[in-house]
């Protein structure tokens, strides 16, 4: 007779008669998720170990969604201006643009100056950015494939335009897990607007569910049902049942991922029940640290949005890995910077709603000691056109992925630096122009992770992030 082999912590509990629901209960103690680097190996009960010693630990991404223009905020153009009402030409045209020869270049409506010490040149559209430039890692060079919002979106998120692969914020917990067994290990922070591409961005695609994004509200209740409406005695009844459901499901398919995700969401989802109303609840914070925000803003969609930022120090703070803010939209554009029209009135309206809350944002993680190991992404999925179809009142910027602009802090990127360059007009990047693969790749290096070994095995072949393409760019590291 063989003797019977050990059982994984997972078989003990899918045959033990206490079952998911006891687990649940005993669940409040903290434990740590999983993730798994280079296997779909989901047996393991431990924080993944990273490929390398990290330089970094979390990642917060403030997403610009619709496209900043790159000329009026980071990259200065002075021809623009001295060139303004001209005719682009046909050697400026680009595949890459919204562009034809009759259009005519559009100067900045915003005064750029260098700032700090670094003499990073910032408009004064970001007056509040500008004094943080000291910080940021500005990649001036960022080249996309379509000037297309959805397919921008993906690409940005996903690295692949197609949707259907996993989110940058998904790797990242599959990679590491979570430093907080109460918490999921990707968080998206919503304002009440999802994206061109949809939930693609944000979703785990074929990793295991238990990567996806938990959705945050900054409105109202953050996540439904967080608070049991239901007595404990009730609640455990509840549990009980649970528990007899998923354990014989899950004898019968002791194979299948999808159960085992499910059952993890189960656990996660149970153990939130306490960490999430606390790290939401920031009346805990000081006055001064709520005003550093402009969570005491008059103005709803600011408050809302300060709101999320202070809540994404929290979250990062609670050992959540990958954190995202979307960005609301206040008027009848398709995306909240996708500024066709009226470029001044709305880009300016965007600014004052986000940039006091993304500078804080640097300003409190690295007066804590956090900016050191957190990194700050701020960046749109497209930049917008140097030039216009004509100069009127109402004139704007159109879609353009030839050059534009995003910018990194903390986590050992080089602080007060550029990168890249584009022309003299901003039309296109003409030094080290680089592709969101590139991006990815340095930051998954940050975190410990190897681009090209943090892989899971997909319909009949091994999957990453990047794909064939990035590098590490070792030049804006510190």
């Amino acid at each position: 007779m063989r003797s019977a082999l050990p059982l994984t912590s997972r078989q003990a509990l899918q045959r033990a008669s206490t079952g998911f629901g006891m687990l649940a209960l005993a669940g409040l103690v903290p434990r740590p998720s999983r993730g798994e680097s280079g296997s779909n190996a989901a047996s393991s009960s431990s924080i993944p170990a990273a490929h390398f010693r990290p330089r970094a630990k979390h990642v917060i991404f403030c997403f610009m969604d619709g496209g900043p223009s790159h000329v009026d905020t980071f990259d200065y153009k002075p021809m623009l201006a001295k060139r303004q009402g001209e005719a682009i030409g046909d050697k400026a045209v680009s595949k890459l643009s919204q562009s034809a020869a009759s259009r005519v270049w559009l100067g900045c409506p915003w005064e750029f100056k260098q700032r700090g010490a670094s003499g990073l040149w910032v408009s004064d559209l970001f007056p509040r950015i500008a004094e943080v430039a000291d910080e940021l890692c500005v990649l001036r060079s960022m080249v996309g494939t379509q000037p297309l919002h959805g397919q921008q979106n993906l690409l940005l998120h996903t690295g692949r335009v197609t949707g259907r692969a996993p989110s940058l914020g998904s790797w990242v917990s599959y990679g590491l897990g979570s430093e907080n067994g109460n918490l999921p290990g990707y968080v998206l922070l919503n304002n009440d607007w999802i994206p061109n591409g949809g939930l693609e961005n944000f979703a785990p695609a074929f990793l295991p569910a238990s990567h996806g994004a938990t959705l945050l509200r900054a409105k109202g209740t953050p996540v439904d049902n967080i608070v049991p409406a239901d007595t404990p005695s009730i609640q455990r009844r509840k549990l009980e049942l649970l528990r007899a459901q998923d354990s014989e499901f899950a004898a019968a398919n002791p194979d299948d991922g999808l159960i085992d995700s499910a059952i993890r969401n189960y656990e996660t989802a149970f153990r939130m029940q306490a960490a999430v109303p606390a790290v939401a609840d920031v009346e805990k914070e000081t006055l001064a640290t709520q005003r550093l925000y402009g969570v005491d803003s008059s103005n709803d969609y600011k408050r809302y949005y300060s709101l999320q930022c202070l809540r994404a120090r929290r979250l990062v703070e609670a050992g959540v890995r990958f954190v995202e803010i979307t960005c609301p939209l206040t008027h009848a554009n398709n995306s909240p910077w996708d500024q066709h029209s009226h470029l001044k009135q709305n880009h300016a309206e965007n600014a004052m709603i986000t940039e006091q809350a993304v500078a804080a944002l640097i300003v409190d993680l690295k007066q804590r000691g956090l900016l050191e190991d957190t990194i700050v992404v701020w960046a749109g999925e497209m930049g917008r056109t140097p030039h216009t179809p004509k100069i009127s009142e109402t004139v704007g910027r159109d879609h353009h992925v030839n050059g534009y602009t995003i910018f990194l802090a903390g986590g050992g990127f080089k602080p007060g630096t550029t990168y890249g360059e584009t022309d003299e007009f901003g039309n296109a990047a003409v030094v080290n122009p680089l592709m969101i693969h590139d991006v990815h790749a340095t930051i998954l290096h940050q975190l410990g992770l190897d681009h090209k070994r943090l892989i899971f095995r997909f319909g009949g072949r091994d999957v990453s992030l990047t794909d064939v393409h990035g590098r590490v760019v070792s030049e804006i590291l510190a």
